[in-house]
């Protein structure tokens, strides 16, 4: 049966939360804006819809943004013979509901009295509304909805003497989760908020140093993975090497842990973690957790299958990869009508029949977001020959927003939010449905249970937000979202 629910007709890829984007800067290196390209295209999952790069070369900046893929738009030699210099800072975007225009293709550009500077972010700002208003006032004139030129107006209006005082005034200004890479004349500079929410590594290749979002990025370059960037921590590049400032006081850190449970890449670690480990660690937890009788352990391609690996491991079930994905099907394939629209899961996923007919199938996931992928993904399993089809997922139920730099639908579009597991699961139409507890995916993480201070920022399971929501506290929900939206 193909269903006709409303909630099912949204496009597949927007049944996943998605990161809103990936930032790599190198400093020292004759090709930097080659090397940051290849980062950008090691973090191309962070961030699908634009991308761009700003290079220093000893008498000017050089820049080019475009919309659309890494490997797209940085694959002209005119292109890249175009970003000259030692330097250079990158950025990938992923847009929310909110404006995609180029205007707000990142990195954002400025000359300011101290030079040049360039600035590229990954996370979100939730005093940026009230931050804009006071700039606006005193006569800064936006050109972007971007909460990224928050900060670059901050830093223009500052009174610091030199542009690194004038950085960390506006970092002392501002609330929320980000991770920054800044491009001067002289240094490229890394920041990442005082509770870490959003990632950010160091490397060195030869003699020059890079920053990035994940220790993927680095490898592709060959490049040396040195540390982890901590919570609060400043790190400037330049000709003299690598200098750490801490202008912010000493803060517990709260890392994002859907990173671990999504949005990084399976082959970069985190804080000394190995994102695959941890996550087939998270997938055994849930075997131990939410045991149940079947034949086949099978993940939903591709997020889903560290975990059913690690699921299976522990249950002594044999892991197949029962559903087949193409990998060939971009977000902008059309689908012009309704009956098109609901067979658009067979686009990317297909079952493979000989892995489940006549099987009892153990479905293991990340997430459920709106539940539409879910749905017709236990619709293909039943109709390739499925006896029964059980779904698990390596993640607490979602229910809350996020506001600190992932695309996240309205709380009432989360299905987690609106409906019981038990009615979850109905909806679905699966024969049962179970989910990690938060306890089993502390464990899975090495952390103590939640009845412990939290490591790490679960507000998309519990509702703890770590960080003030001030530009969100005194609206109702329908405005606080459509705000967000209209910031990122």
């Amino acid at each position: 049966m193909i269903s006709t629910d409303p909630f099912l007709t949204t496009d597949i890829d927007d049944d996943k939360l998605h990161e809103e984007c990936g930032v790599f800067g190198i400093f020292g290196h004759p090709d930097a804006s080659a090397h940051v390209a290849l980062g950008l295209h090691a973090l191309q999952h962070r961030g699908q819809e634009a991308a761009g790069i700003v290079s220093y070369d000893g008498k000017q900046f050089n820049a080019h943004r475009d919309s659309g893929r890494v490997g797209d738009i940085f694959s002209s030699g005119a292109v890249m013979s175009s970003l000259k210099g030692f330097s250079s800072i990158g950025h990938n975007r992923y847009s929310t509901t909110g404006e995609s225009a180029m205007r707000n293709v990142q990195p954002l550009f400025a000359d300011l009295d101290t030079g040049g500077f360039a600035l590229a972010h990954n996370g979100n700002l939730t005093n940026a509304r009230h931050l804009r208003s006071q700039l606006v006032k005193r006569g800064s004139i936006f050109q972007s909805t971007s909460d990224t030129e928050v900060i670059l107006h901050l830093i223009a209006t500052s009174n610091g003497a030199a542009v690194l005082d004038r950085v960390i005034d506006a970092l002392r200004q501002i609330d929320g989760a980000y991770s920054l890479v800044c491009l001067t004349d002289s240094c490229v500079i890394g920041v990442r908020d005082p509770l870490g929410v959003r990632p950010l590594v160091l490397g060195r290749q030869g003699d020059a140093y890079c920053i990035a979002s994940e220790t993927c990025a680095l490898d592709i370059i060959g490049a040396e993975f040195v540390r982890g960037i901590s919570p609060g921590e400043m790190v400037v590049l330049d000709h003299s090497g690598v200098h750490s400032i801490r202008p912010f006081p000493a803060a517990a850190s709260r890392g994002c842990i859907f990173e671990y449970i999504y949005f990084a890449r399976p082959d970069s670690v985190m804080e000394g973690t190995s994102i695959y480990e941890a996550r087939k660690r998270i997938g055994a937890e849930l075997s131990r957790e939410k045991s149940i009788p079947a034949d086949v352990v099978i993940p939903v391609p591709d997020s889903g299958v560290p975990a059913a690996i690690g699921y299976a491991e522990h249950a002594g079930i044999p892991f197949e990869l029962g559903i087949i994905r193409n990998h060939y099907v971009g977000r902008t394939f059309i689908e012009p009508g309704q009956q098109i629209r609901n067979l658009g899961v067979r686009l990317k996923h297909n079952a493979n029949r000989g892995a489940i007919a006549g099987k009892r199938v153990i479905l293991v996931d990340d997430s459920i977001v709106r539940g539409t992928t879910s749905v017709k993904i236990v619709e293909m399993v039943r109709a390739a020959g499925a006896l029964e089809v059980h779904m698990r997922i390596a993640a607490p139920p979602t229910a809350h927003p996020c506001f600190y730099g992932i695309d996240t639908p309205e709380k009432d579009e989360l299905l987690a939010s609106r409906m019981t597991v038990e009615e979850m699961a109905k909806y679905i139409g699966v024969d049962s449905l179970a989910f990690v507890s938060m306890d089993g995916l502390y464990r899975a993480m090495g952390e103590p249970g939640r009845n412990e201070p939290a490591q790490f920022c679960d507000a998309c399971f519990t509702g703890d937000y770590p960080i003030r929501l001030r530009d969100f506290e005194e609206d109702d929900h329908s405005t606080q979202l459509s705000l967000l939206a209209e910031m990122v």
